[in-house]
């Protein structure tokens, strides 16, 4: 398994520029909060799923997107969701609750993770990103993270996640 040396290597090695930024350990998109406007760029928050027929998926989408669970396994091409369990994660792709980053792929090297990234991620001028673990952020263009996963075969897909209007109730 990387760790952030490796991972940061495994950037270089691909030519594609990364900045870190370190800071205390946070673990939910509301304690990120205060970082986001001191780290310019999109900030991101991750699902690691898996689906009915036991297949795994990491869905990346902007930090506030409310991602609509039962729209999405149509528009990703899974059966009905639910998240994943914590050592089903650390298993597969190294690291644990409140770290997860698409850029975890690098340690999944049975390809069992299948990589969703939000349109809105793949495109933007600067996607920031845990770098394995959760006490930095590392910023990197959108068309780079897709060069990495692709380079470490998991080529993602993208689409526009489903979200959920923020005035419906559930």
């Amino acid at each position: 398994m990387h760790d952030e040396a490796g991972l940061l290597g495994a950037l270089d090695a691909l030519g594609i520029t990364h900045e870190i930024v370190t800071h205390e350990p946070v673990f939910t998109v509301e304690e990120s909060a205060g970082l986001h406007d001191a780290i310019p760029g999109l900030h991101s928050k991750n699902l690691f799923l898996k689906d009915k027929d036991g297949r795994f998926w990491l869905v990346t989408v902007e930090a506030h997107a409310r991602v609509d669970l039962k729209a999405l396994p149509g528009a990703i091409g899974a059966k009905k969701v639910s998240f994943g369990k914590p050592e089903d994660m650390e298993r597969l792709l190294g690291v644990s609750p409140g770290a997860v980053t698409p850029l975890a792929a690098i340690n999944d090297s049975g390809a069992a993770v299948s990589v969703v990234l939000d349109a809105a991620v793949a495109n933007a001028a600067r996607v920031n990103v845990h770098p394995l673990h959760n006490g930095a952020t590392l910023g990197v263009s959108g068309a780079d993270l897709v060069r990495a996963l692709t380079a470490w075969d998991h080529v993602p897909t993208i689409v526009a996640v489903p979200s959920i209007a923020l005035d419906k109730q559930d």
